[in-house]
């Protein structure tokens, strides 16, 4: 269950972060999800009349409608992390150092993915981050959500992201990877970094799909056109 919920400074397709924050608020509580804003995310919450619980960063690429809604919510409304613009982490990593010192298990972040692609791989990385702590992290966005999966993972084909998943190893080979249910299945397979196409656009074909594996470490992207 979703637990925290980080707006962060990349691209937001509006009408979806908007249906995905009520359909998760409504699925977790209103008053067990934790809405955290990453810097220049702030402005998507300024945007959607909705004040967070914290906000973390050093703000130098908020506007000045930004800067005003900070020092407005600032005010007994919202907690203000301020950051030093020359920091070692980004503000989306400090954010989620944030969430994970308050005790989240299962975070999703918004905004985490655009043209920058030292940005995405950077925030990828936060998955591992979160693995090596116990805590589920995922980004999404409008067409993709990105996680890292456990052997024995079950997907509904009715509850799916998408039409497509994906799968890509990460550091190492994923050894004994099996895929039940799929279109594509595999059975005991040896995922190397250099099969590179071949785990790629998958589709759940039963009622239920299982992915196991006995080694490594395994990115699933649900993807959709």
């Amino acid at each position: 269950m979703i637990d925290t919920l980080i707006v962060s400074g990349g691209n937001i397709q509006r009408d979806f972060a908007l249906a995905f924050l009520k359909k998760t608020m409504e699925k977790s509580g209103k008053q067990n999800l934790r809405l955290l804003a990453a810097d220049k995310g702030l402005e998507f919450f300024m945007d959607a009349g909705i004040v967070p619980d914290t906000a973390v960063g050093d703000f130098d690429s908020l506007s000045a409608e930004g800067k005003r809604f900070l020092k407005d919510s600032g005010n007994g409304k919202m907690e203000i992390l301020r950051l030093k613009p020359e920091k070692d982490d980004s503000d989306t990593q400090s954010a989620v150092n944030y969430a994970v010192g308050k005790g989240a298990k299962d975070i999703v972040i918004l905004g985490a993915t655009g043209s920058r692609i030292d940005h995405v791989l950077a925030n990828i990385g936060l998955l591992s981050m979160g693995k090596e702590l116990g805590v589920r992290i995922s980004l999404v966005d409008e067409r993709n959500r990105i996680s890292l999966i456990e052997s024995g993972t079950i997907l509904k084909r009715n509850e799916q992201f998408g039409d497509f998943v994906s799968f890509f190893p990460v550091g190492a080979e994923v050894s004994g990877l099996t895929l039940k249910g799929f279109k594509y299945p595999l059975s005991g397979y040896q995922l190397r970094p250099s099969d590179s196409g071949l785990t790629v656009s998958n589709e759940i074909q039963e009622e239920t799909a299982e992915v196991t594996f006995t080694e490594g470490t395994l990115l699933m992207i649900m993807s959709r056109d």
